[in-house]
């Protein structure tokens, strides 16, 4: 059965590890007939984990899609991994999801993986609910839960219900949007609606005018209502909320225990009857910034978000249809690629399950197979349409590794493997660093090279190993010094002649021209690896024929690449050739390359020579019982902090640290905070080591290269 743009609920299920998303998943599959029996994480057997190193784990790694057929609507379900190891799953799913499903730990508040999330809802501006969860707990907390909510995210968080008797023998919701109260049975599912007790009578009274005061200040028709009854009808409340919580107006607040299957149900009711569809959203933005209205009616159009590769299916591709209607067996147009796709089959998706169907309409999120020349961030469109839907930003790379290299066939194998699961997922980047004689993997933490090196080892059999990574330093100079190389090799016949004579000095915007040299020709070369050469050509009288300067810059920049100190990059530099010499027979090219390298290399040496190192801002969040821990821990690594900030319950510490010295950052910090804390970090520029590191890494630079 197809659903129209209205009848559908894109919802994601978000939240700190640990929360119950999955757990919560089940309910929702279980409540709907979905599914007839829950499964639990313990006994490995729910919808959504349902991979091998998810079971053995025994918590998300991937982001999941279901869908539960819930009275008019059919709501698609996207269980996303509470890591932030794996936020991009999380970024992914919130492309296309309409509503934002964020679960609280009752027994532990609003936790740091929280926080993380809420900046992406805010990016994608995602309507969003929370659910209080486990309030069966025996260290339940449901107010101190709200206020820290309310603290962190602001007073539109509105609370809908609340719970009766949190801990354990929790049974019984206040639901002040209703006015009623839910009552279940041990067993949960379906409860019993009961009259609101006098005593709760108060705070249930106070709650529901506040959620009608919300819901009216969004329609001037509702408010003129509201000030005339002083209230709204069902029908009224309903459609206030809808507006307000498409605005980003209120978070609303329900309570549940995924584990006892109480809660879920009424959840699932107000997505079904408020939750905005895909339809009430504002349109997608385009890559040319223009916008695509989710319109049935219009020409189809659809953004793949998620790929994935089986065991003999292939690939896997899981679309969010924008515009338009699809068939299957259409075809449509690949706007990167520029290659015909056919739609072959359509499916609704239920964790591994997978069931056909002929039809989806815009607003549905649907799986197709076997899609030959597309992958995550492209969009389809029917031929001749360009648009562009606006792809996804994955954040950066927090940590990075070196890959130790196994054997030469088993490193073509290992490289293949890599590549596939990075275009699965673009958190994970390879690096080819030919400059540092290494392959390089950047990823998110130290559980994502663990989950990566697991996929590699079990499903590709190939053994893989990880080596600290160099750092990509970079060399200069600090003042001005002249030398010059004469480069004779006659070895019978023609012979080799060249010789250089050249200054060097650090290189600034806006310098002035070199003092008592007369500047013939100026290039200036933006360095590949960043940073400057200024190349001056101050020849006068003919010393060296002008068709040898390519040659001789040419030297220079090969010099430069790998550094006279430590065989680092080279940068910021103006060059000046003002004299030398040349024979008739015995120049080349050649021969003024050699001498101009080695030229190069003895003047950077009376340069007063200098080490930079890359240095990156890094931003910490933390509680406050582990911020003293995090700081004592930055200073061992050389960091200068940048400043502290509060960011709700949490802090907020900005300091900028060495690369150097931020190798396994992730696992220390993790160990340090009990896993309370997250970092990211960004490149900020490149600094000057202190002058006992220089010696070191010269001298091990030295070694290395006399065991080579």
């Amino acid at each position: 059965m197809s659903y129209d743009t209205k009848n559908i609920r894109n919802v994601a299920l978000l939240g700190h590890s640990g929360s119950g998303k999955t757990t919560f998943a089940e309910c929702m599959l279980f409540e709907s007939n979905a599914i007839n029996r829950r499964g639990t994480v313990e006994e490995q057997s729910t919808t959504s984990d349902y991979t091998n190193i998810e079971q053995e784990r025994g918590n998300s790694i991937f982001s999941t899609l279901m869908h539960a057929k819930w009275r008019d609507c059919k709501i698609n379900i996207l269980d996303t991994p509470g890591f932030d190891d794996f936020v991009g799953e999380v970024v992914s799913t919130l492309k296309v999801a309409d509503l934002g499903v964020m679960l609280l730990n009752s027994k532990s508040g609003v936790e740091v993986g929280t926080e993380l999330i809420w900046e992406y809802i805010e990016k994608y501006k995602t309507p969003a609910i929370f659910v209080i969860n486990q309030l069966d707990h025996e260290k339940a907390d449901y107010d101190n839960t709200l206020e820290q909510a309310k603290n962190r995210f602001g007073t539109n968080v509105l609370p809908i219900q609340y719970p009766l008797n949190a801990g354990t023998g929790f049974n019984t919701i206040v639901d002040a949007l209703r006015m009623t109260m839910y009552v279940f049975s041990e067993d949960g599912g379906k409860p019993e609606k009961q009259p609101i007790p006098e005593a709760e009578m108060g705070r249930a009274q106070e709650m529901h005018n506040a959620l009608v005061e919300a819901a009216a200040e969004n329609d001037e028709d509702l408010m003129d209502k509201f000030f005339e009854n002083g209230s709204l009808t069902e029908e009224e409340l309903a459609r206030g909320l809808r507006i307000a919580i498409a605005n980003q107006e209120i978070f609303p607040v329900f309570c549940v225990s995924s584990t006892l299957n109480m809660g879920s149900g009424r959840v699932m009711g107000f997505i079904n009857d408020i939750a905005p569809s895909p339809g009430d959203r504002p349109a997608a933005p385009l890559e040319n910034g223009s916008e695509l209205v989710c319109d049935s009616t219009g020409d189809p159009s659809l953004f793949i978000f998620k790929t994935i590769t089986e065991p003999r299916v292939g690939t896997v591709s899981y679309f969010k249809l924008y515009s338009g209607s699809l068939d299957a067996g259409g075809e449509l147009e690949n706007v990167a690629t520029r290659t015909t796709e056919r739609f072959t089959q359509l499916f609704e998706a239920n964790g591994k399950s997978r069931t056909p169907v002929d039809k989806l309409y815009a607003g549905d999120i649907g799986v197709t197979v076997k899609l030959k020349n597309t992958n995550s961030n492209h969009t389809l469109n029917k031929k001749g349409d360009d648009k562009e839907i606006q792809k996804i930003t994955y954040p950066a790379a927090r940590i990075r590794t070196a890959i130790l290299p196994p054997s030469k066939n088993d490193m073509e194998k290992l490289m293949k493997a890599l590549n596939a699961i990075a275009s699965e997922d673009p958190t994970l980047q390879v690096e080819l660093a030919p400059h540092l004689k290494q392959t390089l993997l950047h990823a998110q933490g130290q559980l994502h090279l663990d989950i990566t090196k697991y996929r590699i080892e079990k499903v590709n059999n190939i053994s893989m190993g990880f080596e600290k990574p160099r750092i990509s330093y970079r060399e200069t100079i600090t003042r001005k010094a002249d030398d010059m190389y004469r480069h004779k090799k006659q070895s019978g016949g023609s012979g080799q002649f060249g010789e250089v004579h050249m200054r060097i000095e650090p290189y600034t915007e806006g310098m002035p021209p070199p003092s008592g040299l007369t500047v013939r020709k100026e290039e200036l070369e933006e360095l590949p690896w960043g940073g400057k050469l200024n190349f001056l050509w101050c020849i006068v009288g003919g010393s060296i024929d002008a068709k040898y300067a390519n040659a001789i810059k040419k030297g220079i920049m090969q010099k430069m690449e790998e550094g006279p100190l430590t065989g680092s990059r080279c940068q910021d530099i103006r060059v000046s050739i003002y004299d030398g010499k040349m024979h008739a027979v015995d120049s080349n090219d050649m021969a003024f390359m050699l001498a101009a390298s080695t030229a190069f290399k003895s003047a950077f040496d009376k340069a007063g020579p200098q080490i930079l190192e890359p240095i990156y801002d890094v931003e910490i969040l933390c509680s406050d019982e582990v911020m003293g821990d995090v700081m004592g821990d930055l200073q061992t690594r050389r960091a200068i902090i940048m400043g502290m900030d509060a960011e709700g319950h949490y802090q907020k510490i900005k300091a900028k640290v060495p690369l150097a010295e931020l190798y396994q950052y992730s696992s220390s910090l993790r160990s340090l905070t009990q896993g309370k804390a997250k970092f990211t970090r960004t490149f900020a520029e490149y600094q000057a080591v202190t002058p006992d590191i220089q010696q070191q890494l010269r001298k091990d630079y030295k070694n290395v290269t006399v065991e080579a």
